[in-house]
C-alpha cells in the first residue's frame, strides 16, 4: 500500500469535512453579495466600453480632418480636394463615428497662408440612448512659394 504525500491528510479532510457540512450563519452569501456588486460590475463595463466608443470617433475625426488638411495644403491642391479626402477616408473607416455625412459632411476653409479642416459627428452608441456629440479640427500651412 502506498503512503499519502503528508502524514496529517486525513486530519485535513475530516477538518474541511466537518466545516462543509457545519454551514453557519453565512451559508448563502455569496449569492447575495453577487446580486448586489453584479450591477455595479455591469454600469462600469458598458461605461468603459462607451468611453472607448467616444474615443475612436474622435480619433476617427481627428484622422479624417487631418487627411483632409494634408490633402488641400498641396501645392495648386484642386477646390473641395480636402473634402473628397476626408469623405473617402469616413467612408472607409467604419461606423465608429456616426452622422458625419449630415449638413453637407466634413469642412474645409482655406486662406492664402492655412487650411483648417473640421469633421463632426456622433460616437458609437454601446449603451441605447446614449452618444455623445463629437468634432474635430486640424489645422496646417498651405504649399506655396515664397520668395528667398
Amino acid at each position: 500500500m502506498r503512503r499519502p504525500a503528508f502524514p496529517g491528510w486525513r486530519r485535513t479532510v475530516l477538518a474541511a469535512r466537518r466545516r462543509l457540512l457545519a454551514g453557519g450563519r453565512e451559508r448563502g452569501a455569496n449569492p447575495v453579495e453577487l446580486a448586489v456588486v453584479m450591477p455595479l460590475i455591469l454600469v462600469l463595463l458598458f461605461a468603459s466600453l462607451q468611453m472607448a466608443a467616444v474615443f475612436l470617433a474622435r480619433s476617427t475625426a481627428l484622422n479624417a480632418a487631418q487627411s483632409g488638411v494634408n490633402a488641400e495644403r498641396r501645392y495648386n491642391a484642386s477646390d473641395g480636394a480636402g473634402v473628397a479626402s476626408a469623405t473617402q477616408f469616413l467612408s472607409t473607416t467604419g461606423d465608429w463615428l456616426l452622422g458625419w455625412n449630415r449638413a453637407g459632411g466634413p469642412s474645409c476653409v482655406t486662406s492664402e497662408v492655412d487650411v483648417t479642416c473640421t469633421v463632426t459627428g456622433r460616437s458609437l452608441s454601446v449603451v441605447p440612448g446614449v452618444s455623445f456629440a463629437v468634432r474635430q479640427t486640424a489645422h496646417g500651412p498651405v504649399e506655396r512659394v515664397t520668395a528667398p
